[in-house]
């Protein structure tokens, strides 16, 4: 691929030295010295691999006298590059030629289509994660892309041991609770609920019609499955968000583009819904010992490198580890998406439907519990929402 773009030359100088100089079409570029450890005692079945070291260095200097066009291939290229000196040198030209590139870029490392499945009383949902192909992504244990008509809807059901996540992307869901908590979310609001030690719920529709969202089921830490139940609700007015060159984030969760949520995330987490216009890219900072993924909502996208394949909607997209994700739309439509990313907790995971414990003795306890409304479903016992 890079002998698309240049014709190197390459000369050795003494023994401490590499001297080359590159050309396109249309440039040539000044001849430019790295300075390297001698190795004269190398080993004869290391001095191809020490010169091709050699080449690697002069090359990647030389791509970064280039113009930006080449910055892609400079990523595809690091790709290759084995030793940690090297990988610095690549990180640090990264970073003069494009602010936006990141260290170590995360790629795509599994792309799953969310399918179809019923869910609650004739609810329709795409299972994005939690079925077989991608089971969890830690500490991240469930989501749906779902749709839902009356009378269908998700009738009275228990959780304990995580919080969701429902985000409304067109019509409303009416909630309701056996602590008397009753609301209904519309379009661009979210409900934040933490189930902690029990909650009985219902979510149904708001009126006729078609209402979609997305929930996420987040796991909780050992040390708070059992505390008391709480909402955090954000109307979509009062979500933040920003619009950078054809880029615009609503901050659910977590940080970007200098705007922050005021949602407290007892498991750390992000939560980001990007919408870019034709051509528009967006690059995303994300922590570096976080799982993330990526859920397309509406069009297509380019994740990691530009240079990849465009990735259509409905697939959830687990991203590899590194400090940050690119993301271009290079279609001539709109594209959408959510990026979601957390903190692992590394603790076992032993789940029974709705509820998510530590150990099998947790969710025994956990459905004798429920079965004699005690611990956390003492209200549970003569309510049904209405």
């Amino acid at each position: 691929m890079l002998s698309s773009f240049f014709s190197p030359k390459l000369m050795l100088r003494g023994d401490s030295c590499v001297l080359f100089s590159i050309a396109d079409h249309k440039h040539t570029y000044h001849q430019k010295e790295i300075l390297v450890t001698k190795h004269k005692d190398i080993a004869p079945q290391k001095k191809k691999k020490t010169a091709s070291s050699f080449y690697m260095r002069a090359a990647v200097t030389a791509i970064a006298s280039h113009r930006r066009l080449l910055l892609p291939v400079l990523q595809s290229f690091q790709t290759s590059i084995t030793t940690n000196r090297n990988r610095t040198i690549v990180r640090n030209i990264m970073s003069e030629m494009d602010p936006t590139s990141f260290a170590r870029p995360r790629l795509v490392t599994k792309k799953v289509l969310a399918k179809h499945q019923r869910e609650g009383d004739g609810a329709i949902v795409r299972r994005c994660i939690g079925r077989s192909e991608l089971k969890s992504l830690d500490p991240f244990l469930m989501m749906d892309d779902f749709s839902v008509s009356p009378p269908a809807g998700f009738p009275d059901h228990p959780h304990r041991g995580f919080e969701t996540v429902t985000y409304m992307t067109q019509g409303g869901i009416t909630h309701q609770d056996f602590a008397g908590h009753k609301g209904t979310i519309h379009t661009g609001d979210v409900q934040w609920m933490t189930a902690g030690k029990g909650i009985i719920h219902s979510e149904m529709p708001a009126g006729e019609g078609v209402h979609k969202g997305l929930q996420l089921w987040i796991n909780l830490s050992s040390q708070d499955k059992m505390i008391e139940p709480r909402y955090q609700e954000l109307l979509s007015e009062d979500i933040p968000s920003a619009e950078q060159d054809g880029a615009e984030v609503r901050v659910i969760a977590g940080e970007s583009m200098g705007v922050r949520s005021p949602v407290y995330t007892r498991t750390p987490t992000m939560y980001l819904d990007f919408s870019l216009r034709p051509r528009a890219q967006v690059h995303q900072h994300v922590p570096e010992s976080w799982n993330a993924f990526a859920y397309i909502v509406e069009g297509e996208g380019v994740f990691g490198y530009q240079n990849k394949t465009p990735i259509s909607a409905n697939h959830v997209l687990v991203l590899g580890p590194g400090d940050g994700v690119s993301v271009w739309n290079k279609s001539s439509k709109p594209l959408r998406f959510v990026l979601i990313a957390g903190q692992p907790l590394n603790e076992p995971v032993v789940q029974y439907g709705p509820f998510v414990m530590n150990t099998q003795a947790e969710i025994d306890q956990t459905i004798e519990d429920y079965h004699y409304s005690k611990n956390g479903f003492e209200m549970a016992k003569h309510w049904r929402s209405h």
